[in-house]
């Protein structure tokens, strides 16, 4: 009888547990967990993979080449990245250049910028092989969609998700490339994509010949022909005028995140309201008031930032949210409100 009466104390406080953590979830702010849409431009984000460094080498000047390794790595489709966190808790997108095929590493590459914002920094000047670091992904808002033919726009470390489009081209089909830079020194996988395409690779080395001649580089294009471009803003801008069209794939906000003008936002949660000045981001006044507001890449892609939007209209300047998510949340770090006031639950 003892043994009974402890089993039946055990099963009941069993269930007043699982009441109790079921109230708690039910009283979350998150509760119901919303769907996931697909996202407009790629896949559900996935979770995050642990995986080794295994080589980190220069392939041009400025350029270094990364090798992680793991596991039946999920599989990815040419024009796919990466975000990977480094060690500081930086996240930052970089474009997959490796075999899609291979399930047992990701290689990516990535340009010393030395006056950005400190990530490509630390990948160039403190990774060394044998970290382990954390990546999510794939995910592809540039995928390599079927045509008659091809026209791709690189410039510089743009050639990367480019390398993958290339190598997985069926044998016969019609494509050329314009590739850009500041010298040939400065640009990877050159040799590789002069081996690739032959003459159908045009290289414009800026400190040879200058900036390329656009308007005489796409002009003919073959009729229902794909035109891709990946590079500096300015080249995308450019490539975007003449072609409408063009795919493009930028790892930088559309809109500066201060573009626009002052709006409010309530902080509801935390009985607040500030003034967000044009020319300032939402993420650096929220941060003015609760310095504790999480972020990472201030460039709308990792999604560090999200917060729930209770009331007012969003102007989205991401490149990560889907279309469901974007009803009711948003980057604080690029987004701002589409009229004069926004209420966040913060």
């Amino acid at each position: 009888m003892p043994r009974l009466r402890t089993l039946a104390v055990v099963a009941a406080a069993a269930v007043l547990a699982r009441r109790a953590m079921r109230s708690r979830i039910q009283d979350s702010p998150l509760w119901p967990m919303p769907a996931l849409d697909e996202p407009i431009s790629g896949r559900p984000r996935s979770r995050a993979l642990r995986l080794l460094l295994t080589a980190h080498e220069t392939i041009a000047d400025g350029v270094v080449q990364l090798r992680l390794e793991g596991r039946d790595l999920p599989r990815w489709e040419p024009g796919a990245h990466l975000d990977l966190v480094l060690p500081s808790g930086l996240v930052r997108q970089y474009s997959l250049c490796g075999d899609p095929e291979d399930t047992s590493s990701y290689t990516v590459a990535t340009r010393l910028v030395a006056d950005g914002r400190g990530g490509s920094r630390e990948v160039h000047e403190e990774l060394r092989a044998g970290v382990e670091l954390e990546v999510r992904g794939p995910r592809n808002r540039f995928p390599l969609t079927a045509a008659p033919s091809y026209v791709f726009v690189a410039g510089g470390i743009g050639i990367t998700p480019v390398m993958s489009m290339l190598r997985a081209l069926p044998e016969g089909t019609d494509w050329r490339l314009l590739y850009c830079g500041r010298s040939r020194a400065t640009m990877p996988f050159l040799e590789e994509v002069a081996k690739l395409g032959g003459a159908r690779v045009r290289v414009v080395a800026e400190d040879e010949s200058g900036l390329p001649d656009l308007d005489r580089e796409l002009a003919g294009l073959p009729e229902g022909a794909a035109v891709y471009c990946c590079g500096p803003e300015g080249l995308m801008a450019a490539v975007a005028e003449r072609v409408p069209e063009v795919r493009l794939e930028r790892f930088s906000p559309r809109a500066s995140t201060g573009e626009g003008g002052a709006f409010e936002i309530e902080l509801r949660r935390s009985g607040r309201t500030l003034t967000v000045p044009a020319g300032t981001s939402a993420l650096a006044a929220i941060r003015g008031e609760l310095p504790d507001t999480l972020y990472s890449c201030e460039q709308g892609f990792c999604g560090t930032c999200q917060q729930r939007v209770l009331e007012g209209e969003v102007d989205h300047r991401d490149e990560l949210l889907t279309d469901g998510e974007r009803a009711d949340s948003m980057l604080i770090c690029v987004s701002r409100a589409r009229g004069e006031r926004l209420v966040l639950d913060m």
